[in-house]
């Protein structure tokens, strides 16, 4: 009897072990094709983090392919050990066996197998402790993606038709590990610009909205991983605002109001910024609060349809 008070601080205690394992297929509409256009449904996963042990992660991931998207976008950090190679071949390959065209590019963990942070330095945006020499063959991973129908968008631009649309596609390598390079694939998109890339540092959003572009998405921030009601994530891992650390948010363009002036304002016209919490974590931080795993159904839309 004496034990029933308890019980509530138990459940509470135990709720960030349990999250990690309740995943959910969130949907948002996004108002960025022409009056009279036909939707686009695109279909981002993100931070899948697989380990050998992480069957039942990829066989939801799996189960996606019965929302038949037009098209799949993976914004890295897929996997944290060589032995999810096959779990993470498998997985991706269902979201593809029918044709649907899928982009990923890599994010800082593809290349490095976990390591223990500095909970100081995490709390303060620092992460992982930084390593020099990659550990994982991620070449090895990217050969086998591209064997199962995916298309590795990194330091590429990429256009195709989607769903009648004309869509540029174009992806960067890890802005968190500074690896990215927007000049290499800077310009206006063709048709419909999606950018991708897998940490949502301010520095490329700015590139993106600069040249364009209706669409960003990201991951790397898992949404927080820890949010407070009435405070939300309290951190996102890299210069991102905290409000914007999950969801869908408008991205800002940046106008310099004098030719040649040093002088910039940022614009709220920029497109949109969607940032995915992901599906795993660290072995490390296998917790999460308020923040429950997500893939979400994009729905891109006329601007109309949700005035």
């Amino acid at each position: 009897m004496r034990l029933r008070p308890l019980l509530p601080l138990a459940a509470l205690v135990a709720w960030p072990l349990v999250e990690p394992h309740l995943p959910v297929l969130r949907r948002a509409r996004v108002p960025v094709l022409p009056a009279g256009s036909r939707p686009i449904r695109v279909l981002h996963v993100s931070d899948l983090h697989l380990l050998p042990r992480h069957v039942r992660r990829a066989a939801w991931v799996r189960r996606l392919a019965f929302e038949r998207p037009d098209l799949v976008v993976s914004t890295g950090d897929h996997w944290s050990s060589i032995g999810a190679l096959d779990l993470l071949t498998s997985a991706l390959g269902a979201l593809t066996a029918d044709g649907t065209p899928a982009v990923f590019v890599p994010g800082n963990n593809d290349f490095f197998t976990p390591a223990r942070p500095s909970f100081s330095d995490y709390l303060r945006g620092g992460g992982e402790p930084v390593r020099r020499r990659p550990d994982l063959p991620w070449q090895a991973a990217v050969e086998a993606l591209e064997g199962v129908g995916w298309t590795d968008l990194t330091q590429r631009r990429l256009t195709l038709t989607v769903a009648g649309h004309r869509v540029t596609l174009t992806g960067t390598a890890d802005g968190h590990l500074r690896r990215d390079r927007y000049r290499e694939v800077a310009g206006p998109a063709e048709g419909l610009g999606i950018g991708v890339t897998h940490t949502p540092v301010r520095r490329l959003l700015r590139r993106f909205a600069a040249d364009g572009y209706a669409l960003v998405l990201a991951g790397h921030t898992h949404g927080g991983q820890l949010r407070l009601p009435g405070m939300g994530a309290l951190i996102t891992n890299c210069d991102l605002e905290r409000a914007r650390a999950r969801g869908l948010t408008r991205n800002r363009r940046p106008v310099d109001p004098r030719p040649g002036g040093p002088r910039m304002q940022e614009l709220a016209d920029g497109g949109w910024l969607h940032v995915s919490a992901g599906l795993g974590t660290s072995p490390y931080a296998p917790v999460r609060l308020c923040c429950r795993p997500e893939a979400t159904l994009l729905e891109l839309v006329p601007v109309k349809a949700v005035r």
